[in-house]
């Protein structure tokens, strides 16, 4: 037994590093990219990483969570065989579906997504990344599945140093466009998938069982909208700045967006435990008690990463060049809205204690709706003000939704009026702090704003729900 617990807590430190460590890369890379592309060109690439994005979303077709339920579902290796090769034949099939697609219409979709056909080149490149991280990708969770987590860590993080590496060189000393970002993942991809053969030549055999194929797409499918949800909040009001603005828009926002991530930087270690962690003492008789104080130290932890990028931007903001200057006034609202995305995954403990997490799928696609609303009405009238706003309204709504869900379920004694309006006078604090910079008022003021956040905290009285030693009255 303590075995297993070791092993548990040592692959999770692990893939913790592997995580926090990935990210550190990608937002090294960020002001090189910046650096050497202007607004109007990084805004291009931002493009492509959304678009491919959503082509990541149909390749996969929920078809890791099946693979994950099926391969363990299995004690026969032949079986467990048979079903990675199905989800390796099955996305290779609509990859080179969308590819043949790409090749047969990329001028006519480079002028949809760019409004420019001779960008189809990026098209052509990415769809070549997404070929050859098709196959990576059910390699490294397979080697996961079999508990080599060593491997999956030096692979994953090695990969991405090698696209940092490749990116920088191609962009330094050859090509000055998103074609030599793309040419460096493409590389990259390719030496990876050269030293993993030895590991995926096996499940590379051409067979194929079409009735177990269909038993997992089964499983797969319905897990497919929520999925698609999700890609609509994260990366639809792009597509409609270009639409309605231009491709420079999408470049500050872009950048916005990625920078906004640093606030993952606290909440992914807690995001990877949470589950495991949660899950094992959810039946105990004050786990809802203990949960209720999680819930709210999470919260107070996020108001104060949040109040904190919106302070220091404009100070880090420069690493992007001058070009992105004014990409700061919008990082710590899309930091909101990213750590609400992280929230929602605490505060549902009940939905996936019960099983009820039909409810997460149903109200993201209803969200989602509600954002692409949200984007049609507000960018039109506010730019990127507008995509901020709808990103940050469509999370909220999430939030109110699925957390009253999560308490039908499971019930949790905290208050979700004291958490809104923490949440909105924090809110309101960061618009305060963001208006005094634009208009290069005292910093006086934005301590002022910090400490309106700090006298709401103490007239909320959260206190008590740290001191709180039993569960209410009725509520056992």
């Amino acid at each position: 037994m303590f075995a297993q617990f070791k092993r548990l807590g040592a692959d999770s430190l692990l893939y913790a590093f592997m995580n926090v460590g990935t990210k550190l890369i990608a937002f090294i890379m960020l002001p090189v990219y910046t650096n050497y592309l202007p607004p109007s060109v990084y805004g291009v690439l931002d493009i492509v990483d959304r678009w491919t994005a959503m082509l990541t979303f149909l390749i996969i077709f929920g078809t890791d969570s099946a693979l994950s339920f099926f391969y363990f579902d299995t004690k026969d290796k032949e079986k467990r065989l048979e079903h990675v090769r199905n989800v390796m034949y099955f996305r290779i099939f609509i990859v080179s579906i969308l590819a043949l697609l790409v090749l047969t219409a990329g001028p006519w979709i480079s002028e949809l997504l760019f409004k420019d056909r001779d960008y189809v080149s990026l098209l052509y490149i990415s769809i070549g990344v997404l070929f050859v991280d098709t196959i990576l990708v059910v390699v490294l969770m397979v080697l996961r599945f079999d508990f080599k987590t060593k491997k999956v860590v030096f692979f994953t993080v090695f990969k991405m140093l090698l696209v940092a590496i490749l990116s920088y060189l191609v962009l330094r000393f050859f090509i000055r466009t998103p074609e030599g970002v793309l040419l460096g993942r493409i590389s990259s991809s390719i030496i990876i998938a050269v030293l993993l053969l030895s590991s995926s030549i096996k499940y590379l055999k051409p067979k194929i069982s079409f009735s177990s194929m269909k038993e997992m797409l089964k499983y797969a499918a319905p897990l497919v909208p929520a999925s698609l949800a999700f890609w609509v909040l994260a990366n639809a009001s792009a597509f409609f700045l270009q639409a309605f603005y231009s491709t420079a828009e999408v470049g500050i926002y872009g950048a916005a967006t990625k920078l906004a991530t640093v606030i993952t930087l606290l909440t992914s270690g807690v995001q990877m435990a949470w589950r495991p962690y949660s899950m094992s003492i959810k039946d105990k008789e004050n786990s809802p008690l203990l949960f209720s104080k999680i819930y709210m130290g999470l919260l107070l932890l996020g108001m104060v990463g949040i109040l904190a990028i919106a302070t220091v931007m404009p100070y880090i903001i420069g690493i992007l060049g001058d070009d992105y200057f004014h990409a700061y006034q919008y990082v710590a609202l899309i930091s909101a809205a990213t750590f609400l995305n992280f929230y929602y995954m605490i505060i549902s403990a009940g939905l996936f204690f019960t099983k009820k997490t039909s409810a997460i799928s149903i109200t993201f696609a209803i969200v989602a709706v509600i954002n692409t609303i949200l984007n049609i009405t507000l960018i039109p009238l506010y730019s990127i003000w507008g995509a901020v706003a709808a990103y940050l309204i469509a999370y909220m709504v999430a939030i109110i939704f699925i957390f009253r869900k999560s308490q039908q379920s499971y019930y949790v004694p905290i208050s979700f009026g004291k958490m809104s309006f923490l949440f909105s006078n924090m809110i309101a604090a960061v618009i305060a702090i963001i208006y005094v910079q634009e208009q290069d008022m005292s910093f006086v003021y934005i301590l002022l704003a910090w400490l309106y956040v700090l006298v709401i905290t103490g007239i909320s009285r959260i206190d008590k729900d740290f001191k709180r030693k039993e569960m209410p009255a009725g509520q056992h």
